[in-house]
């Protein structure tokens, strides 16, 4: 057998035998294995104006308290996830004051009551610097865990992600936040297209509208999980547990 061969056989196992120290969990639409080296949780968009009244959600017309059921299970997430020495980054949808990085069909779509820049009851919406562009309270970032702010939907648009995870040497991604359809389902297909495994917290994700989270849940793991894994925070918790995580 001659070298090359060799080494493409080497690699090829070493892809099939999946993460060298691996913890399972029990996901759609097979377990999800990861090693916590090289895993990162992504905290997506958990900032005032989604969530909180008089924010640019609830301009939209929204009902903010549907995402706010994913502060108390993404709370144990987070804690357990920080417990267990595996690298959080959080991401926050904003723009520059002077909306130099705002395209203008982003600013007149719909029919909102604020437009982004418009003030608020916490400032311009969706602007950086403001307090309504913050993550709320109970998920604030430690000090030393990336934030990265981000213009668009995804969160490797015009952003260092990429590079923030590569020289960490980061393969799978645990994605939480909001809201599903949106924001996380566009990381996450870009995720994909990057070569990231990732795994959905369903019930540390959350949408304004129940069907769309339902749905965007079900084309994450569809077709033997064409863009990833979903799975209750639950069973990622259990998989930490096995490190001694309470």
């Amino acid at each position: 057998m001659t070298s090359t061969a060799s080494a493409a056989d080497a690699t090829a196992a070493a892809l099939s035998a999946g993460p060298a120290t691996a913890l399972r969990v029990p996901a759609r639409p097979y377990d999800f294995e990861f090693d916590p080296a090289t895993t990162a949780l992504l905290v997506i968009d958990m900032q005032r104006d989604f969530l909180e009244p008089g924010g640019f959600g609830e301009s939209l017309g929204n009902d903010v308290s549907r995402l706010r059921t994913t502060i108390e299970p993404l709370t144990r997430v987070l804690a357990a996830t920080r417990e267990a020495g595996i690298m959080v980054v959080h991401t926050r949808e904003g723009h520059l004051p002077d909306l130099s990085d705002l395209p203008p069909a982003k600013l007149r779509r719909g029919q909102a009551t604020l437009r982004i820049g418009d003030p608020g009851p916490m400032g311009r919406i969706l602007i950086r610097g403001e307090y309504g562009h913050g993550i709320i309270d109970e998920l604030a970032p430690l000090p030393g865990e990336p934030v990265i702010d981000k213009p668009g939907k995804g969160a490797f648009h015009a952003t260092e992600l990429a590079d923030l995870l590569a020289g960490a040497g980061i393969e799978r991604l645990v994605v939480t936040g909001v809201t599903t359809e949106v924001c996380v389902h566009t990381t996450v297909r870009e995720a994909n297209d990057r070569g990231y495994d990732c795994l959905v917290l369903a019930d540390c994700v959350g949408s304004y509208f129940p069907e769309f989270h339902r749905v965007a849940l079900e084309m994450v793991a569809a077709q033997g999980g064409i863009f990833g894994w979903v799975a209750p925070c639950a069973d990622y918790l259990a998989a930490l547990a096995s490190l001694g995580v309470s």
